[in-house]
């Protein structure tokens, strides 16, 4: 939350009269109300800032709507209500399977939307995604998987996408233990091929970048014959 308590919330609009209208709506609820007009602008500033709620609308320029559901999904906890003038039945049972929250359909009423939202932050105690609402901090290391980021004491490390992928999704499951399964077919979707083999070489090179003794691993373990889990405090 904000300095006072009050949340900060982000709407991605191409409409400034709409995003004139939401923020309206809302400001004696909110700390902060900040906008964007396209996907790329409002994925930057989710990234940047951390809002507690983001409103978003479908018909962007940029991106699909259910690709930036996806893309939010993959690091925040935040509520997201869509803006929409579409009203199918199965767009919004696919936004909603892709992390959205609320569907409010366009033209709609201002006491109607800001109930809507303070209904969906009053839900908003589910637990953090780790690395994603915010940084991952273990000794020097820190991982943002928004900003899909990790230093070491204050350095960048440089990781291939393949890397990335994999330390994301270990990440986002901490401490849960992965097994080479699940983790095969996240990094590497439905490509055939030996899955505790891959995730061999693939480990060897994230230990060697993020662990103090790649030899005596204390983030990246491995759990014998299953596969591997991220301690968060390694």
């Amino acid at each position: 939350m904000a300095d006072d308590q009050l949340p900060t919330i982000l709407v991605i609009d191409d409409e400034a009269k709409i995003r004139a209208v939401v923020c309206t709506s809302v400001a004696e609820d909110v700390y902060r109300c900040l906008t964007a007009g396209t996907a790329e602008q409002g994925l930057a500033l989710a990234a940047a800032d951390r809002p507690d709620l983001i409103v978003l609308d479908l018909g962007l320029p940029d991106l699909d709507g259910i690709e930036v559901c996806r893309r939010l999904r993959e690091w925040s906890s935040a509520p997201i209500v869509v803006l929409s003038a579409r009203h199918a039945e199965d767009e919004k049972a696919a936004l909603l399977e892709a992390g959205a929250d609320d569907y409010i359909t366009k033209p709609f009423g201002p006491v109607e939307f800001r109930a809507r939202v303070r209904a969906q932050l009053r839900r908003a105690r589910m637990s953090p995604v780790p690395g994603g609402d915010e940084p991952m901090h273990i000794g020097d290391l820190a991982i943002d998987v928004a900003r899909r980021t990790v230093t070491r004491g204050g350095a960048t490390v440089h990781l291939t996408p393949t890397e990335w992928s994999l330390l994301a999704v270990l990440v986002r499951y901490a401490p849960r233990t992965m097994t080479h399964q699940q983790l095969f077919s996240a990094v590497w979707g439905s490509s055939h091929g030996d899955a505790q083999q891959y995730l061999r070489v693939y480990i060897g090179h994230l230990r060697r970048k993020i662990e103090d003794d790649p030899y005596q691993p204390r983030r990246i373990v491995t759990e014998p014959g299953v596969g591997y889990r991220f301690e968060p405090q390694g």
